[in-house]
């Protein structure tokens, strides 16, 4: 096996060496030029980077382009590619590829040596995270703002766990269109309509290809509309397709659920969860609250619960999260469940920065935004945030919202993906309701209750929402049914019964 080569160690801290197997780093290339299957086996897990000497990011580099192209990767086929250069020469030329084919033996280990040289670029991107948050907290000559500081430094620490200290700059053309190419591969094998996560709705999956990764999604409306309803049925939807299909063997990758993290500024955890199992046991949940229930309503609602007591959806009910609070404890949630979804009910309860907050309410909106926008893309995941909508929606005749209608809607408009309006017209009609005819009621009366109640019929137990801004796709209207009893959101029937 090729002997460590005398390396000067970069950059290390107070005269100590970073941490690096050298020897390793030789065997493992020796191993893939041996037998090129092995190369085969450590391609998704290494990048040129993780390997300490440039030398050997050179090797592995020119390895993995030669295997990737079906042709032979061996001392010989690599020679002319390092012919001129000059780390080479200094240890004896293109000989030195093949003493590093020197023990065959190394074949064996070669898992190992991967696994090594990996984590070894791990320990030394965190001494560089370490480093640099020293640094930053011995600087005064800047702004002392500690709590930027420990977000920075947990977004560090979080692409360290995440990648492995992947370098997050320019991708290129290629890797970018593989990824493209495995999202419509989803989107074909779940039959042709979602290539993100599933909302669980047909017909919204249909016109939106469900809940794009990176993708800010805002869902707003008037009070008692029904939108924390429509995002925890998303959510449920999300995770109960997760668990189905790791219990039917499919692969993480291929699935089109994901595991949720909900920020619940509003409500608490065990009402969100009082409120989802009423949703799946279709027992109403003012009974559950009151216990105004029967035996068998009741054990509907304990058989559901014990078959969502696997459910991957993780409620954070903490009041008055700040956005960087709120990224931070999502980067943790991603780093120890897998979360593929994010929930923020509602956007208007979080807090910016004490300098935002200076700048006025707007300013801090646009901050919050911005934040939520940055989370989707930093972790890969649709970020679904709800937010409030002005009172300018009362004062018009026609009730259905607009994108002028979002409160502080400069920034959150701006910065949405996609912008959703959920609209019942069923909650506005009920308040026109006029007086029940009786024997003194005029044929006009009549006439105008039997309108209202034609209507009625024609509205009761829908729900609209209205796409009105999409990044992707075309804007348009998805009709949904609305059970209000169980505050639950499903497909509505066709012919719209």
């Amino acid at each position: 096996m090729a002997q460590p080569i005398p390396l000067p160690i970069p950059d290390s801290p107070e005269g100590l060496s970073l941490p690096a197997n050298v020897e390793a780093e030789a065997a493992l290339l020796g191993a893939m030029m041996i037998d090129n299957r092995v190369a085969e086996d450590v391609l998704q897990k290494l990048r040129p980077e993780h390997f300490f000497e440039p030398l050997h990011g050179r090797i592995y580099d020119a390895i993995s382009t030669l295997v990737g192209d079906n042709r032979l990767a061996t001392p010989v086929t690599l020679k002319p590619l390092f012919a001129a250069d000059a780390a080479m020469k200094e240890l004896g030329g293109p000989a030195y590829l093949a003493q590093l084919t020197g023990n065959p033996a190394s074949l064996i280990g070669a898992r190992a040596f991967a696994d090594q040289v990996y984590d070894l670029a791990v320990l030394r991107a965190l001494v560089g995270v370490g480093r640099h948050l020293v640094d930053s907290a011995l600087d005064t000559s800047e702004e002392i703002n500690p709590a930027k500081q420990i977000e920075q430094a947990e977004l560090k620490l979080y692409e360290v766990a995440e990648k492995g200290g992947e370098d997050t700059g320019a991708k290129s053309f290629t890797r970018a269109a593989t990824v493209a190419v495995r999202h419509t591969e989803r989107a074909m094998n779940s039959g042709g309509s979602v290539s993100g996560i599933t909302s669980g709705l047909t017909d919204f999956n249909a016109m939106t290809g469900g809940l794009n990764r990176s993708d800010l999604l805002i869902l707003a409306g008037r009070p008692g509309m029904g939108k924390t309803s429509l995002a925890t049925n998303m959510a449920f939807n999300a995770a109960k397709r997760y668990l189905d299909d790791m219990e039917a063997g499919i692969p993480e990758d291929k699935s089109i659920g994901a595991p949720v993290a909900f920020f619940s500024l509003e409500m608490s955890a065990d009402q969100l969860a009082l409120r989802i199992l009423s949703e799946q046991s279709e027992v109403s949940s003012e009974k559950l609250r009151t216990g105004n229930i029967s035996g068998p309503e009741f054990m509907k609602f304990a058989r559901a619960a014990g078959d969502l007591e696997r459910l991957p959806l993780y409620i954070d009910d903490t009041p008055g999260l700040t956005i960087a609070a709120l990224r931070t404890r999502a980067r943790r949630l991603k780093r120890q469940y897998k979360i593929g979804f994010v929930v923020v009910d509602y956007l208007q309860l979080l807090t910016g920065s004490a300098k935002a907050s200076g700048d006025g309410r707007v300013q801090e909106i646009s901050e919050i935004s911005r934040g939520l926008k940055t989370l989707a893309k930093e972790l890969h995941v649709p970020v679904l945030a709800l937010s409030q909508l002005s009172r300018a929606v009362e004062s018009r005749e026609d009730k259905r919202p607009q994108l002028s209608d979002l409160r502080e809607s400069g920034s959150i408009e701006q910065d949405a993906d996609i912008v959703l309006f959920v609209y019942r017209d069923e909650y506005y009609h009920d308040f026109k309701a006029p007086k029940v005819p009786d024997g003194n009621s005029t044929p006009d009366e009549i006439a105008k209750y039997q309108a209202w109640q034609d209507h009625q019929l024609q509205v009761a137990n829908k729900a609209s929402v209205i796409i009105a801004k999409q990044r992707h796709g075309a804007t348009g209207t998805v009709d949904l049914r609305f059970d209000r009893q169980f505050t639950k959101f499903s497909d509505l029937a066709p012919g719209g019964y």
